[in-house]
């Protein structure tokens, strides 16, 4: 009998085994595990015998498999059937592969060392030798509102707002379009001035010191995109409907803000200001409370994620953030994800309160209009239906 697949149900649902296992039992490459994983398929906890590793539920790996447990493996196939509310998005905008993020073929983590948020853009935008933003200026009459996340969705929402529908725009209309919106959102964040960098700007409107601006500038980078999820989806089919490309992006930066990501995000800022104070007891107490701690450890990926190295290896933390990671990995087993990494970087940088959870926001802006302008320009039909399952008139 095969292990893990081919047992009684109540011995399946109890048994976790090795990657090297799932996969031959699957036939899959190690991306398309991961892919299982950050979308909830397959449940991957950490290996007690050896953190840096994962183990993966059996009961999940037979159900993708097609098999029952207690039936023999049977024809394996490379995805599992469609489910309820699910479709297929082709993208090239940027892809998980053997535990590293491409974006369009660019590793992220050497990507981000030099490269600018304008250039991600151009890059994830498919720009080419164009530049969308030469020759940007201010706009007089600036988005207001009473903290940076609300000037941002304002200035958004004023774009989506202004702007015509994509449908039948052409490629290079629209990416200047876009490029025009992120300016005016950078501007209602960093309030006008000098015509810099999009980093360089937010820097002076955070009165950060110019010479750890280059910290800034890799965390919106690094932030840009990840894989397929809701706010993916959102920008999607809102831009396939017709929106304006602005449009589309306010519907993916809402769904954003909302996320699972966004509130560990959040949890892990809270986590960063008290573990500052007593790293050991914080770190103890959240693993006694809640059996983890927030913004380490990575579904997507299981043995560490690489942009969390390519933000904090140059960044000179000072010892008391250097111990919060220290002993949150002690304590949980897991490596330091990207939102703990992302917090403890906004500390580091001395940045408002809530300032990782608004470089999330802006980076995730370029990125979410790189998957509007990919679906307008290369995207496939959104096929999704909707089944009524509800009372019989």
């Amino acid at each position: 009998m095969t292990p893990g697949v081919s047992e009684r149900d109540g011995e399946t649902a109890d048994r976790w085994i090795p990657r090297a296992e799932v996969l031959s039992l699957l036939g899959v490459k190690t991306q398309t595990l991961y892919a299982y994983v950050s979308r909830g398929r397959i449940t991957a906890r950490p290996d007690p015998n050896d953190p840096r590793r994962s183990l993966y539920a059996a009961a999940d790996v037979a159900r993708l498999k097609g098999a029952s447990p207690g039936e023999p493996a049977g024809v394996v196939v490379p995805f599992e059937p469609a489910v309820k509310g699910e479709s297929l998005i082709r993208s090239t905008v940027s892809l998980i592969s053997d535990g590293r993020l491409y974006y369009r073929g660019r590793d992220v983590a050497q990507w981000a060392q030099n490269a600018t948020l304008e250039e991600t853009a151009r890059l994830l935008w498919g720009a080419g030798d164009t530049n969308p933003f030469a020759g940007l200026g201010v706009r007089v009459d600036s988005a207001g509102g009473s903290s940076h996340r609300a000037r941002l969705f304002a200035a958004l929402a004023r774009r989506a707002e202004e702007d015509p529908s994509s449908t039948g725009r052409s490629p290079e209309a629209l990416k200047i379009e876009a490029a025009v919106a992120l300016n005016e959102v950078v501007d209602a964040m960093a309030g006008p001035g000098p015509r810099l960098f999009f980093h360089q700007r937010l820097a002076r409107g955070w009165k950060m010191l110019e010479r750890d601006s280059v910290h800034l500038r890799r965390a919106l980078v690094l932030a840009a995109d990840l894989d397929l999820d809701p706010a993916v989806l959102a920008t999607r089919a809102a831009v396939s409907g017709g929106a304006s490309l602005a449009g589309a992006a306010f519907a993916g930066l809402t769904t954003t803000a909302g996320s699972p990501a966004a509130r560990i995000l959040t949890r892990a800022i809270a986590y960063v200001a008290e573990a500052r104070r007593d790293p050991a007891g914080a770190a103890q107490r959240r693993m006694a409370d809640e059996g983890s701690i927030p913004g380490f450890g990575s579904e997507t990926f299981p043995h560490g994620d690489p942009r969390v190295e390519a933000l904090l290896a140059l960044a000179d933390l000072p010892n008391d953030l250097t111990a919060v990671i220290r002993e949150g990995e002690a304590a949980s087993g897991q490596r330091t994800g990207f939102a703990a990494a992302l917090a403890i970087m906004a500390r580091r940088l001395d940045l408002p309160r809530d300032g990782a959870s608004d470089v999330l926001l802006i980076g995730r802006l370029t990125g979410l209009m790189a998957h509007a302008l990919d679906q307008i320009i290369d995207g496939s039909p959104i096929r999704v239906r909707l089944r009524y399952v509800g009372p019989r008139p």
